[in-house]
């Protein structure tokens, strides 16, 4: 008979134990002490322990816990180390392609609406980018008490499309709209991340929430593709499979909203963003159409999902 999440045993304590001290050196070692990390820990902890459903859904959920952590780690291997980044061409190329003619000069759509910024989408687009992690996230919990197959099947496509993107990361490095109105065309190694357009978010609200998630970004050369153009992809892919009616028209909506937030608030290029919905459409049909099927993965599937039913 398969085993559950059910009951805590001694070599499950163990394990979760062990896993948390490996995890804590590992990113001590890699990319030094952060509270960030022991938050993780005590939070798996306190989902493991406190009920049976909790720790089901954490066990379930570690697939996302995984790609935050490598995600993470990528600050320990800057992409800039293994290849050329890519700032004027890619500058040039989105004003070539997507350039709007004014009385002036013709400018990139970053430069447009930096220009024509107003206090509406100054506010709109910093609660679409807001969006990007706690949509996914509150979806996957839904999931979980919907379909526990479809709920691991959605985080698995979450990782493969997060997968590719790094892969593009490392295989293109380019550089964010925002860093040529900063820093102009030359490469400055180790430079932090930035607010950008969403600085006026912080400014109305008088707040720092996006200086303080942009202070933590891995790689500020990791702008194609557009993650956070991904994720709403296939949040609404998953919603139309589960059909959710009217709830995917704000998944449509907020998926719509955060392209056009991350043009906006100059960090992402439209380029960006393209290669961002065309990641996330490549990483869904290849996990759909082939990984899903090959037979180990679909048992590995099948029992993650009875061992937290």
């Amino acid at each position: 008979m398969l085993k559950t999440a059910n009951a805590v045993t001694p070599k499950s304590v163990i394990t979760v134990s062990v896993l948390s001290i490996v995890y804590l050196l590992l990113s001590w070692l890699l990319v030094g002490f952060k509270t960030d990390q022991v938050v993780l820990v005590l939070l798996f902890h306190l989902f493991y322990y406190a009920t049976p459903i909790s720790r089901k859904f954490i066990i379930g959920f570690s697939i996302f816990i995984v790609y935050w952590i490598v995600y993470d780690y990528m600050k320990a291997f800057p992409n800039y180390n293994y290849n050329t980044v890519h700032i004027a061409d890619l500058y040039n190329f989105e004003k070539h392609t997507f350039g709007i003619h004014t009385n002036e000069a013709i400018l990139t759509p970053n430069e447009y609406w930096r220009v024509h910024n107003n206090t509406f989408f100054n506010i709109i687009t910093g609660i679409f980018y807001l969006c990007w992690i706690p949509v996914p996230m509150a979806f996957a919990v839904f999931l979980f008490f919907r379909n526990r197959k479809q709920f691991i099947c959605f985080l698995l496509t979450f990782f493969f499309v997060n997968l590719l993107g790094f892969v593009a990361y490392y295989t293109f490095p380019a550089a964010p709209p925002w860093y040529v109105q900063f820093h102009g065309f030359e490469f400055i190694k180790g430079t932090p991340g930035n607010t950008a357009g969403l600085a006026k978010f912080d400014e109305f609200f008088n707040t720092g929430i996006f200086k303080s998630i942009y202070a933590k970004g891995s790689n500020v050369f990791a702008a194609m593709p557009s993650l956070h153009s991904s994720y709403p992809v296939i949040v609404l892919f998953y919603g139309l499979r589960n059909k959710l009616g009217l709830v995917n028209i704000f998944f449509a909506t907020v998926m719509v909203g955060i392209w056009f937030s991350a043009v906006y608030t100059s960090h992402h290029y439209v380029l960006d963003v393209i290669f961002g919905v065309v990641c996330a459409l490549v990483g869904i049909l290849l996990f759909e159409t082939i990984i899903a099927r090959i037979p180990s993965v679909s048992r590995f599937i099948n029992n993650y999902a009875r061992y937290i039913e």
